[in-house]
């Protein structure tokens, strides 16, 4: 069975199924209507109905005719501006642009012209005068005779010329009618009285001036006759005529003659490093010991060189000899120039030489003597490479030692030999244990052993040698154990640790993590053998005064204004500590606590750190000399209020206090303290006393800007004012007392006492929500109109600055578009013109081959 053929399809079919189908896609759904609410007259409508794409096409459109426009002829002239002066404003009249255009194209040309030319209209002047009414020469002089008093008209003269003549009228009391009235004079009659007035004192500023030239011309002549005496006493007459003739010398001349005399600046030595000085050192210590150990073995050592003099940082280095200079210097004495002939000089030099040869001769011989003494000259110059700076009993002056060894060539060599042994070493070797160190410095004075161990350190520099660092680092214990040794011995040495802490500080600044590890061993076992003890009997002695000296030590060499620093930190507690550990048995150990206390200041002098321990110890201090115990403040261990102990201050007999005087508190006393008597007991509780109110001051002075610390004085204060015995005390301490109480009155106010509050306590907060009534949803407004009106403004400027945003960028990418498709136009029409090059250079290669296929075939 055969089908159906199918259908032939028709063309108005195909043309109706085309049109139904971009029906379709103009879905009416997504046709974009903005409806308008109401019409308003004159306003532009911007509801436009329309597919989606209706929109984006007509803003591009719209940039087409705009930004592209303006994007193509951006960098083009071709269009004519006017530009004249006020072309375009409407408010001027024609007649004022052409006057302002007028004057302005004058003003171009005038400033051109005139800009190297000087202009003739110009003021000269000359000190503010003008040059041309100065050579007008008006300022004549119309005598000589009144040169002195031209320009000055008398009083009487301006009135009467120049008042009005009120002078004139004025009547004068002076003459009389018949009757005995009184007559005013005309004006004939004054003014002849005014003309002999005015020659009177005329005649008389000439006669004045006539006396006082005669007298000047007198003068002059005296003068004449007396300089020839100064000037010239024992010049001969020649001379003197010559120097008559001769013209005085002005300011320019005398200054040209000095510059003559000055020294020229020499050019300096560049900076040495640290290294080169050292190795420098180390040279030079190692030649003055080659030449001692000659002068040891009996070889004379020969000296040339000049021994320099001591030159301090004041010094204008002015005392230079100008050599091979023959002129002449120049001195003024008793009147005249001192100028010495040559053969003047020449007769000095040899006297001078003479007397130098008796001298020369007189000091062999006491030379001679001199080689018969002791060493003692040897042993000062034996340190002469460390100037040394010594405090004497008497006055504490600086002495300071040359730098060269004084070699005496007129001595014997025996005599040499003996004093280059007494004389020091200049070069030592590095200790290498504590033994080797003390037996180094033992049996030497303070001074020499600081000159051995100066030498020690520039013979051993850390940059001369690869083991000498670790040999330096090791010196700092072992002089730290040798200075803690000095203190253990009866009497202690404190002279010499004094002069051998600038050595410790070297040492420190050299290697200070070394420095800061010995006294933290130091300090923490000695702290630990502190609490070991207070274990075992819960109370332990004071430290000793090696402890003490390295406490010291460790504020001169480490900074104790430092919030944490790993060796002062645990040095402060450990002096907190032992001054509230510690109990109070006698008075060496109230001596060791004050010592503590000191350094507890000195501590905190510059951090200002509140340390209680320091104020309970004073109060426990100056309770010791109260003697009635019932007082109204309570007393801090390591204090009793009453006990054994408790009475250490108190004077046994108030008369020992006028015999009195105030001494400081010695150190040696934290070791051995012997009072024979009971007056130099009582004396040395002053001193105690002393101490302690001078440090109460130090310490109120210090926390005096800290309010909250003030009230820890408040037991201090009721003490001193209430309980202490000052009445039977010496002056002095009556008035550092009363210093004290007026201080401390002034700034300590009562407090109320900490108490609970009657108030109802406030509950915890609870976790329950919180529900606030929203009554505006969806808008944010204000309470007022004007913030109202203020959200609408930052609302209404967040949406245009938006929208402005997203137009830049929208331009910005059209713009971007536009630059691509220029840049695909070129690229595209030079691919075409390249691809023409090429299929014409093919045609014509091809042309060329069949031309040469047509000549071979023709051959």
């Amino acid at each position: 069975m055969m089908g159906k053929p199918p259908k032939k399809k028709n063309i108005s079919d195909k043309v109706r199924k085309a049109k139904t189908s971009k029906e379709i896609k103009n879905n009416p759904f997504e046709v974009k209507i903005n409806r308008k609410k109401f019409d308003i007259l004159g306003r532009k409508s911007k509801h436009d109905v329309g597919l989606p794409g209706v929109s984006r096409s007509k803003a591009i459109n719209k940039r087409k005719e705009t930004l592209l426009k303006e994007y193509k002829t951006k960098d083009k002239s071709n269009k004519f501006i006017d530009k004249r002066f006020g072309e375009y404003d409407t408010k001027m009249d024609p007649e004022e642009k052409i006057l302002q255009r007028f004057s302005m194209e004058r003003q171009r040309t005038q400033d051109k012209k005139n800009m190297y030319n000087l202009n003739e209209e110009e003021e000269l002047t000359h000190y503010g005068q003008s040059l041309a009414e100065m050579e007008k020469l008006t300022d004549m002089v119309d005598s000589d005779d009144d040169a002195d008093e031209r320009g000055l008209l008398s009083a009487e003269m301006t009135a009467s010329h120049f008042g009005g003549g009120g002078l004139l009228m004025k009547k004068t009391p002076g003459e009389q009618d018949e009757g005995g009235k009184q007559r005013a004079k005309s004006r004939q009659e004054l003014i002849e009285e005014l003309i002999i007035k005015s020659k009177q004192e005329k005649r008389e500023r000439q006669t004045q001036k006539e006396e006082s030239q005669v007298l000047t011309e007198k003068l002059d002549q005296d003068w004449k006759s007396i300089q020839g005496l100064l000037a010239h006493k024992n010049a001969p007459k020649a001379d003197r005529a010559e120097d008559e003739d001769k013209p005085k010398l002005d300011e320019y001349d005398m200054m040209v003659r000095e510059l003559g005399f000055e020294m020229k600046a020499a050019p300096s030595e560049k900076l040495k490093t640290p290294e080169e000085v050292a190795r420098e050192e180390q040279e030079r210590l190692q030649q003055l010991e080659a030449d001692r150990l000659r002068r040891m073995m009996g070889d004379i050592v020969e000296d040339n060189t000049k021994a320099p003099t001591h030159m301090s940082a004041d010094d204008i280095n002015d005392g230079f000899v100008l050599d091979g200079d023959d002129r002449q210097t120049l001195a003024y004495q008793d009147g005249k120039w001192n100028i010495n002939e040559e053969g003047e000089k020449i007769e000095g030099e040899e006297g001078e030489k003479e007397e130098s040869g008796e001298e020369e001769e007189s000091d062999e011989e006491e030379s001679e003597q001199e080689g018969e003494e002791d060493g003692e000259g040897s042993e000062e110059d034996s340190h002469s490479d460390v100037n040394s700076e010594e405090e004497s009993e008497e006055g504490g002056e600086e002495e300071e030692e040359d730098e060269q060894p004084v070699a005496v060539p007129q001595l014997s060599e025996k005599v040499q030999a003996e004093a280059a042994k007494i004389e020091l070493p200049y070069t030592f070797t590095v200790p290498e244990c504590y033994r080797d160190l003390k037996s180094l410095l033992q049996g030497h004075p303070a001074d020499h052993q600081c000159i051995i161990l100066a030498r020690t350190q520039q013979c051993n520099h850390p940059s001369l040698g690869i083991g000498n660092k670790l040999k330096i680092q090791k010196l700092f214990g072992f002089l730290l154990e040798y200075v803690g040794e000095l203190a253990t011995r009866s009497p202690p040495e404190l002279s010499t640790i004094d002069k051998l802490i600038p050595q410790l500080y070297d040492l420190c600044q050299l290697f200070p993590e070394t420095a800061s590890k010995g006294l933290q061993t130091t300090l923490g076992d000695d702290a630990h053998s502190m609490e070991e003890v207070l274990e075992v009997k819960g109370r332990t002695a004071f430290p000793k005064l090696d402890m003490l000296i390295y406490l010291k030590i460790t504020a001169l060499l480490f900074p104790t204004s430092d919030f944490r620093h790993p060796v002062t930190t645990p040095a402060l507690l450990y002096i907190s500590q032992a001054l509230t550990k510690c109990p109070v048995t006698s008075l060496k150990d109230l001596t060791s606590g004050l010592v503590l206390c000191c350094l507890a200041l000195e501590y905190v002098s510059f951090s200002k750190r509140f340390v209680p321990e320091l104020i309970n110890f004073l109060l426990g201090a100056l309770h010791l000399a109260v003697t009635d115990k019932t007082t109204g403040y309570s007393v801090v261990p390591p204090f009793r209020r009453s006990g054994k102990a408790s009475d250490l201050l108190v004077l046994s007999s108030p008369e020992s206090s006028q015999t009195w005087c105030k001494k400081t508190l010695p150190l040696s006393a934290t070791q051995t303290l012997t009072l024979t008597s009971d007056l130099e007991s009582d004396h040395y509780r002053l001193s105690i006393l002393a101490t302690c109110l001078d440090l109460l001051k130090r310490c109120f002075s210090l926390y005096r800007e800290l309010p909250s610390c003030l009230h820890i004085f408040q037991p201090i204060a009721t003490l001193l004012s209430k309980h202490l015995p000052i009445k039977t005390y010496p002056a002095a301490l009556q008035e550092v007392h009363g210093e004290i109480l007026a201080a401390l009155s002034g700034c300590l106010t009562p407090r109320p006492p900490l108490v609970f509050e009657k108030k109802k306590p406030i509950p915890l907060k609870l976790f329950t929500p919180r529900i606030v009534q929203v009554l505006d949803y969806g808008k944010k407004r204000g309470n007022t109109k004007e913030e109202r009106e203020k959200e609408r403004l930052k609302h209404k400027y967040k949406k245009e600055f938006k929208g402005a945003l997203r137009e830049i960028r929208k331009d910005s990418r059209f713009l971007g578009r536009e630059k691509l498709n220029e840049v695909m136009a070129r690229d595209a029409e030079r691919k075409r013109k390249v691809k023409e090059l090429y299929g014409s250079l093919a045609t014509q290669e091809g042309e060329w081959k069949a031309l040469k296929r047509r000549k071979n075939s023709r051959r």
